[in-house]
Formats: C-alpha cells, sequence, structure tokens
C-alpha cells in the first residue's frame, strides 16, 4: 500500500510538471528592435518572444526622447531610467554602462536604446541564455537571447534595412518586417507566444493628448508577429483620418529645429 500510494504521488508531480506547454518563466527570452525614423521623428520598439505577454516588460518610447527594450532577465526599471537619463544629455553608449553597474544581476539582463539622434547602443550580459547577443546599425538596434543563432539577428537588420526602401511604408511597418525576418530566420528558440509593437509620436496619441502613436499586443497567440501585422493593419485604418499627414507635418518641424 506504502508503494502505490508513493507511486500515485510521484505520478502527481509529474503530470503536474508537464500540465502545460506554456509554464510562466522569469527568462524574458525574446528578440527585438529598437529604432528611429529621421523623416518623421518616430521612435519605436517591437519585440516577440516565448513569453506571455511580452509588451507589458520589454518595450518604453516616448517621443523626442528615445526608445528602450529591456529582457532576459528583464529589470523594467531600466526602461523609464533610460529616457529619464536621455533626457538629461546621455549617450545611448553613456547610458548602457552606467544603468548596469549597480545592479547585482547586470549580468543577466539585456537591453537596447536609441535616441532622438538615431544613436544605438545595446548591452548583452555574460550570463544570457545562448544564443544571445545583439547588433546595432544605422538608426536602429536589434538585441535578442535564447536564439536559434546570430542569423536572427542579422535577419532582422537586413529586413529593417531593406523595409525602408518599400514605398509607403513608415516606421511601424520596418519593425513589424524585422520581427517577421527573426522569426523566418529561427526566432526564439523555444517558439513564440507573444508580440508588442510600441510607436511614440510627438502628439499624435487619441485626441492628441499623449505620444502613443501606436501601441499594440498579442498577448498570446500561435503566430503572435502574423497577428501583430494584422492588428497594424486594422489601426492604419480606424486610424488613418485622425493620422493623415501628420508625418509631413512632424517632418517640417524638425527641419525648423535645424
Amino acid at each position: 500500500m506504502r508503494t502505490v500510494r508513493h507511486f500515485l504521488v510521484t505520478a502527481s508531480f509529474v503530470i503536474a510538471g508537464c500540465a502545460s506547454p506554456r509554464e510562466p518563466s522569469n527568462i524574458v527570452a525574446t528578440y527585438s528592435i529598437v529604432a528611429f525614423d529621421p523623416a518623421t521623428g518616430d521612435l519605436g520598439v517591437a519585440v516577440q518572444s516565448k513569453f506571455f505577454g511580452v509588451g507589458s516588460v520589454v518595450p518604453f518610447a516616448k517621443a523626442n526622447v528615445g526608445a528602450v527594450a529591456t529582457q532576459a532577465s528583464a529589470n523594467v526599471t531600466y526602461g523609464p531610467r533610460a529616457l529619464r537619463l536621455l533626457e538629461e544629455g546621455k549617450s545611448p553608449e553613456e547610458i548602457v554602462q552606467e544603468l548596469p553597474a549597480d545592479d547585482e544581476r547586470r549580468d543577466y539582463r539585456q537591453f537596447g536604446v536609441i535616441d532622438a539622434k538615431g544613436r544605438p547602443a545595446a548591452r548583452t550580459g555574460d550570463e544570457c541564455l545562448a544564443f544571445a547577443g545583439h547588433r546595432t546599425g544605422r538608426n536602429f538596434s536589434v538585441q535578442g537571447n535564447i536564439l536559434a543563432g546570430k542569423e536572427v539577428l542579422d535577419a532582422m537588420a537586413v529586413a529593417f534595412e531593406s523595409a525602408q526602401k518599400l514605398e509607403g511604408g513608415e516606421l511601424a511597418d520596418w519593425l513589424v518586417a524585422a520581427l517577421q525576418a527573426g522569426e523566418d530566420a529561427g526566432g526564439d528558440r523555444r517558439g513564440r507566444q507573444s508580440a508588442a509593437l510600441l510607436v511614440a509620436r510627438d502628439g499624435a496619441g487619441y485626441g492628441g493628448a499623449s505620444d502613443r502613436y501606436i501601441d499594440l499586443r498579442v498577448e498570446d497567440h500561435p503566430d503572435p508577429t502574423h497577428e501583430l501585422a494584422r492588428l497594424l493593419g486594422i489601426h492604419k485604418s480606424f486610424y488613418a483620418d485622425a493620422h493623415r499627414n501628420r508625418p509631413a507635418q512632424k517632418q517640417s518641424r524638425l527641419e525648423k529645429r535645424r
């Protein structure tokens, strides 16, 4: 009888441990891109992950200031702190050195920063789970952890740069194109679950009262980037009148400042 009881208890633990293929994890295993469009001043972040509700953790952006993606063993204070430091005049390179300095778990963190001048910087801690890395380019930074390989980052960079050459697109489209390229190249090697897109534009939020131009989240979906692209299409259609001609107006304001 004691042996039977022991077997049943052991079996119950095994079943409980295998009950869900989507168990929560403390590691935001993910890939993301932070980027800037000098023509419109848009600043944005796009992210996909095998993590529920990644949009509530990774992306931060503020118009005329910058954009931040914080991930791996994510320290969510990095987002608002990095934006504050950008407002104080610090460069992204300075910020990726300064923020982790007093963080005991800095080697487990990964984050990317871009400012309103298009200057990118990123940091990948030595203890981030492989493959982990980042790549910066003109007006963007891509970063990821637990990836299929560095080809994910390479594909994202190429896709972002190529998407800018297509007519009729904007930063949001380029960001989603980068995510899809990352997924096609192998993405998060654990799988996929959620995605998010955040773009900040001065005065482009609802009623012109905020900078939240685009804020879309896919919390749990078998193909989150495809779903994110679908939602972006709906967003464009729904807000077409409100946003029409705003990029040109924004560019005009930027030119006046120069």
